[in-house]
């Protein structure tokens, strides 16, 4: 404004800064005062619910916090620290309760954390991890949406435990909540462990789900009962969603992604449309299986390692946590870790086909959680692990229209190589219902197979998609080609739903799916589960009914004629959705704004060589057509603003006069005006996704002629000039 001095700051941007910080607190608070009060509704103290509060606080979150910075750096925002540094003190607390138990000094045990916070306090150079490292600040969206998924997850929290009344009552539990109870007492004595339900056997389980319960009792002194049925569910979740929004935020790079897989992973469940067909295994998260959700964290943080290495970025003082972490995955729940490591082997031999050298990190990577694996078989397996089986098709056994047909005599034998009621059977009838149960119960996940047409893309030239697509391809092959009474086996399905639902997202951030075109989607999804009329079931057969061939034929039969119908109500809801996707795009492309919008995105990312000359357009603006390249970043950091341009790429200046004067969108459709190649001192100049860019490994080095949009996948790489021969 005319008279304002320009050394003197106004009070509308400070204004402006206290507000949007205002706003980025308020879901934090909000979701954080909920959480206590529900529990203190739930029948629980409110001095019980503060001292577990404060175990959270100064036990877990902060002394892992300090620790994971310390390992692997700052993400540059405090929400993603804490979410990594409480899944690192979900580490750190399992090696205190451990030797806590080997010494006999649990009485020690709530002080664990106090060495950790006093050393990063005397040590000078450790006082900077108490400060957020430099970043790129998360925008204010990011937080409300994390929130609401955060608050979902305390929603299906309290939704369970107010059903659940804390003993002595009368009330008929989960047998499983009644076991685990037994042995997180047992896990509050001293080495070695004994089955709690049988004086002098060994305990062989994987039991550390168990022992941060424990751990949690010992150190705030409430009940194990209150911890394990009400209090350890809903913390633990919210760790696992926050390091999984870390995760796909930085893989996929747009800042909806994060929420959108944490709500998808750990929230989603398989629509229905009506069908009678009961699938109960839909959702990563399992009140009743703590092993199940303890285990999620430390996978989703062990994957985020395992991501740095096929990054080609060095762990440094990080690879301590891969043996650690392997170990506490296979301790936690046996059958997380394989899958993730049939996906780090799938990754591994990609990287090496694509770079043509020995990957030597990611194999040593590879081999100490094999070791881990092992070493964790021969620690904590035991129970119903060696009940588990090679049976194809075995999942089919514990689904109701086999059992009330073809299984009906099966029980709880193991029989051959396939169910024994689908061996028996005569003719065709028998493998066409197979064949419906699988087809339908792969139609209940496509929502997380949909990430899939990722390595279609681009993006299989990272190793990183491969890791995923292998960890969910071996998940849900263990899960069909084996067979266990309790259908044990499809707990190698749930740990990787997650990675299910961050290769969807990341799908749908490269293809640039808009906001709009998803919410679309998923409200069409909604009313289609609420107003599908429920399709009738067939009768159940007597047991005299079932010994006739004739009627087991027919009760099939009537089955697939459901199962039919039902997969048609999914096939219309796709297509459908597809459509009104279509037609959501091309509105937002006749609208105004919108086409501004499109238009500048065409010419973020136009044909090769006119995406340079559209950054001259933009660059330009001195009357000179001279452009610069921002690609330097402060401390080192990939996500920092650029702290100062360099110098001017001159050799552009023609395409970017020329295009000054001209149609932008027609130059850019001829792709005409292709910059001359780079100098001794110059850059190949930003593309919209440079910055992303840079935070990307070179997977394939630099190819002589590449196109200037090459830069997303592979950075950008200096080209030294040739010496003149004397």
């Amino acid at each position: 404004m005319p008279g304002t001095d320009p050394g003197v700051p106004t009070r509308g941007p400070a204004y402006r800064e206290v507000l949007r910080r205002s706003a980025t607190l308020l879901p934090w608070l909000a979701v954080l005062a909920v959480l206590p009060i529900w529990w203190w509704d739930g029948g629980i103290p409110i001095a019980e619910v503060g001292a577990f509060g404060a175990y959270w606080t100064l036990a877990v979150v902060l002394p892992g916090t300090l620790v994971h910075r310390a390992l692997r750096g700052s993400r540059g925002n405090l929400p993603e620290d804490l979410g990594y540094g409480a899944a690192t003190g979900l580490l750190l607390e399992l090696a205190a309760w451990a030797l806590a138990a080997a010494t006999g000094g649990q009485h020690l045990l709530r002080w664990w954390a106090l060495p950790v916070v006093v050393v990063f306090l005397a040590v000078p150079r450790l006082r900077r991890h108490w400060r957020t490292g430099p970043g790129r600040r998360l925008p204010l969206a990011w937080h409300w949406a994390i929130c609401a998924v955060l608050l979902l997850i305390a929603v299906w929290g309290y939704a369970n435990w107010r059903s659940l009344p804390l003993p002595p009552a009368d009330y008929a539990y989960y047998p499983d909540l009644l076991y685990h109870l037994g042995l997180v007492h047992e896990l509050t004595r001293a080495m070695p462990f004994e089955l709690p339900h049988l004086a002098g056997e060994p305990l062989r389980y994987h039991y550390l789900s168990d022992a941060h319960v424990a751990s949690a009792s010992m150190i705030t002194g409430v009940p194990p009962a209150t911890v394990l049925l009400h209090l350890w569910v809903v913390p633990v979740a919210w760790v696992a969603a926050l390091v999984a929004a870390a995760l796909v935020r930085e893989l996929a790079g747009p800042w909806s992604a994060g929420p959108l897989a944490a709500a998808g992973g750990y929230l989603g469940a398989s629509p229905t449309l009506g069908s009678p067909l009961d699938i109960p295994w839909t959702r990563a998260l399992s009140y009743a299986s703590l092993s199940q959700t303890y285990a999620l964290p430390l996978l989703m943080l062990l994957a985020a390692v395992c991501v740095q290495v096929l990054r080609g970025r060095a762990l440094g003082p990080a690879w301590v946590l891969v043996p650690a972490l392997g170990l506490a995955c296979a301790g936690a729940k046996a059958s997380a870790l394989p899958p993730l490591i049939a996906g780090l082997g799938l990754a591994t031999l990609a990287a090496w086909i694509r770079r043509r050298r020995v990957p030597w990190r990611v194999f040593a990577v590879l081999a100490s959680l094999v070791a881990a694996m092992v070493v964790g078989y021969r620690l904590f397996a035991g129970g119903g692990a060696g009940t588990l089986r090679a049976q194809p098709l075995g999942l089919i056994r514990h689904l109701v229209p086999y059992q009330q047909t073809y299984g009906a005599d099966d029980g709880a034998q193991f029989g051959g190589l396939l169910p024994p009621g689908l061996a028996e059977a005569d003719g065709t009838a028998g493998w066409l219902l197979a064949a419906a149960l699988f087809g339908s119960w792969l139609l209940r996940q496509t929502p997380r197979l949909a990430g899939g047409p990722l390595l279609a893309t681009p993006a299989r030239r990272d190793p990183v998609a491969w890791l995923f697509t292998g960890a969910v391809a071996a998940g849900l092959a263990v899960a069909w080609l084996t067979y266990h009474p309790s259908a044990s086996q499809i707990y190698f399905w749930l740990p990787v739903i997650p990675f299910g639902a961050l290769l969807a997202c990341w799908l749908l951030a490269r293809i640039r799916v808009r906001w709009p075109v998803l919410v679309t989607a998923g409200l069409l999804g909604l009313l289609a589960q609420l107003l599908a009329p429920p399709l009738g079931s067939p009768p159940a057969l007597t047991q005299a009914e079932r010994a006739v061939e004739s009627v087991r034929v027919a009760n099939a039969n009537d089955w697939m004629t459901t199962l039919g119908w039902s997969a048609a109500r999914y096939a219309a809801l796709i297509v459908l959705a597809a459509l009104l996707a279509v037609a959501v795009e091309a509105l937002l492309l006749t609208w105004p704004r919108a086409a501004v919008t499109a238009r500048r995105a065409a010419l973020a990312a136009g044909p090769p060589g006119a995406d340079h000359a559209a950054r001259q357009i933009g660059a330009g603006r001195n009357g000179h057509g001279t452009a610069r390249c921002q690609h330097r970043h402060r401390s080192g950091d990939p996500g920092a603003a650029p702290a100062r341009p360099c110098g001017p790429a001159r050799r552009h200046q023609p395409a970017a006069r020329g295009l000054r004067d001209r149609d932008a969108g027609r130059a850019l459709a001829a792709g005409a005006h292709r910059p001359r190649r780079a100098g001794r001192h110059q850059r190949a100049l930003p593309t919209r996704t440079h910055h992303a860019a840079l935070r990307r490994p070179r997977l394939l080095g630099h190819r002589p002629g590449r196109p200037p949009r090459a830069c997303r996948e592979l950075g950008v790489r200096r080209r030294r000039r040739r010496r003149p021969r004397p």
